[in-house]
């Protein structure tokens, strides 16, 4: 890939990170910094979905299964909105930790430790973060899981499939959170995060692996700078 192409592929990426935090963030330049919050379009309060006995049934079902899964492995494929995409591996071990490691060429690492989520470009040797809890990751990787904070907006059943969308009560128009499981075993399969400014960004996973014993230095943002400067500061 040229030059261009790897820059293009960044800021690809820089955007679909920024879809990660509950509003749409500017500042994906060479300084990565998380700068001016962009405003949410005006959005109508969103309708709650009628949910059968059925339904709520699969509900609670949907979080007595998140809230099981203690230890994760996948791989996975992201697609953006623009048409970018992207795969990898994530491991995930709840609470609050998670990692995603694109493939060569892209130089990101997205890495969630409890407390934040940071943005890694391991090219330009450059780091961003937010907090953690102002993400949609945090639904999946809260300890309880619950959606007693959310609004079902959608629930549907397909061929041997789940489908379901949920806002936050709160910020109803910080955008959306649809999850697909395969039934029968129920199990997570994707999900999209669609944000305020409508922008989607869609994850697929493959190969799972449950109940994985994972390194904890998966999820430990290592500064590559650190030691250096500890070698120049004063005694």
């Amino acid at each position: 890939m040229t030059g261009i192409g790897q820059a293009r592929k960044r800021s690809e990426l820089r955007a679909e990170f920024a879809a990660l935090n509950r509003r749409a963030v500017l500042g994906a330049s060479v300084s990565l910094a998380l700068g001016q919050i962009l405003p949410a379009a005006a959005a109508t309060a969103p309708t709650a979905a009628v949910l059968t006995p059925q339904d709520n049934a699969d509900l609670q079902r949907i979080v007595a299964y998140l809230s099981s899964i203690r230890t994760m492995y996948a791989k996975f494929q992201q697609v953006s909105g623009g048409g970018g995409r992207a795969t990898g591996q994530l491991w995930m071990a709840r609470p609050g930790r998670m990692r995603f490691e694109y493939d060569p060429p892209s130089p990101i690492l997205l890495l969630a430790d409890m407390f934040y989520v940071y943005y890694i470009d391991k090219e330009l040797v450059q780091m961003s973060k937010v907090g953690l809890k102002s993400t949609p990751a945090w639904l999946l990787l809260r300890d309880p899981i619950t959606f007693s904070d959310l609004i079902v907006t959608r629930f549907e059943r397909g061929a041997n499939t789940i489908r379901l969308t949920v806002v936050e009560k709160a910020e109803p128009d910080s955008g959306s959170l649809t999850m697909v499981f395969s039934d029968n075993p129920l199990a997570l399969r994707q999900w999209s995060i669609v944000d305020p400014q409508h922008k989607t960004t869609t994850v697929s996973l493959f190969d799972e692996r449950f109940g994985v014993a994972l390194d904890p230095k998966l999820f430990v943002y290592q500064d590559p700078y650190a030691a250096a400067r500890r070698q120049y500061q004063p005694n």
